[in-house]
């Protein structure tokens, strides 16, 4: 059977499926922010940096979830928009590809390019067959992440779950935010751009990416899990956790890190 393998392990997370258990038990102990969400940002640093604020993030999704995660993730080596059609590989054991609904989108597969060590999409993948290890998923590389991209990739996410009558549907995107910048100027300009999807604006959003030249990497798949959460009755998001890599670190240039929920 062909399968995506884990290409960071060892790097990003715990190659060893023990150890990555251990990791994951920690980080989702006591997390419960009370909240049912369609769609979540989780970032995807290695785990002792990030790894706390993605599992706040997945922890707004019932542990019940059964249903399957369409995973958005920016290709950090400019590749073009694809999606997979194969089951992915963790330490933890493989979680399936739900091909029947991955292969209805208008969207060209492509192994290779999400085969190239692109953390953003591999990073989630754990997270998920830990706390959900009955659900499937749907990874989706995305290469032009303008406004534009953004609407026409949450047009076809809807249009496929509208024509399959799927209710089992939740969203990740990827996305770190500012990159090695000093601490205090990334939670200003951060948390200044992350406000702008309270309401789901993410017209307002890209112009204060723009305005504060904000390094997020992954600015187009938050936009495309807001359009579709907001075309499937979401009304507003909610910031659970923020934090940088300084936190962890004590350097002075930091990576920001963001856990929002979509309802």
């Amino acid at each position: 059977m062909k399968t995506r393998r884990c290409g960071v392990a060892g790097m990003f997370y715990p190659r060893d499926p023990h150890h990555l258990e251990q990791l994951l038990e920690k980080f989702f102990r006591n997390r419960d922010p009370g909240v049912d969400a369609l769609g979540i940002v989780s970032p995807h640093a290695g785990y002792p940096y990030s790894g706390e604020v993605s599992a706040l993030a997945y922890s707004a999704i019932p542990v019940s979830f059964t249903g399957t995660f369409v995973v958005i993730g920016p290709s950090h080596k400019g590749y073009r928009t694809s999606t997979s059609l194969v089951p992915w590989e963790t330490p933890l054991g493989i979680v399936d590809n739900d091909v029947v609904f991955g292969s209805s989108l208008d969207l060209e597969e492509d192994e290779v390019s999400h085969q190239e060590q692109e953390n953003s999409l591999e990073v989630q993948i754990p997270f998920i067959k830990y706390r959900f290890p009955r659900a499937r998923i749907v990874p989706i590389l995305m290469g032009d992440q303008s406004l534009g991209e953004a609407a026409r990739l949450s047009r076809i996410l809807l249009d496929g779950i509208e024509k399959s009558g799927r209710t089992d549907i939740r969203v990740v995107a990827s996305s770190d935010f500012s990159h090695y910048v000093p601490d205090a100027v990334a939670r200003e300009n951060d948390l200044y751009a992350i406000t702008a999807l309270e309401h789901l604006d993410v017209k307002e959003f890209y112009r204060r990416i723009l305005e504060r030249r904000v390094s997020a990497c992954g600015y187009g798949p938050v936009a495309a899990m807001c359009l579709t959460c907001r075309g499937l009755g979401a009304s507003g998001a909610r910031l659970l956790r923020y934090a940088t890599s300084g936190d962890v670190t004590g350097d002075p240039e930091v990576v920001g890190y963001a856990a929002i929920a979509v309802m």
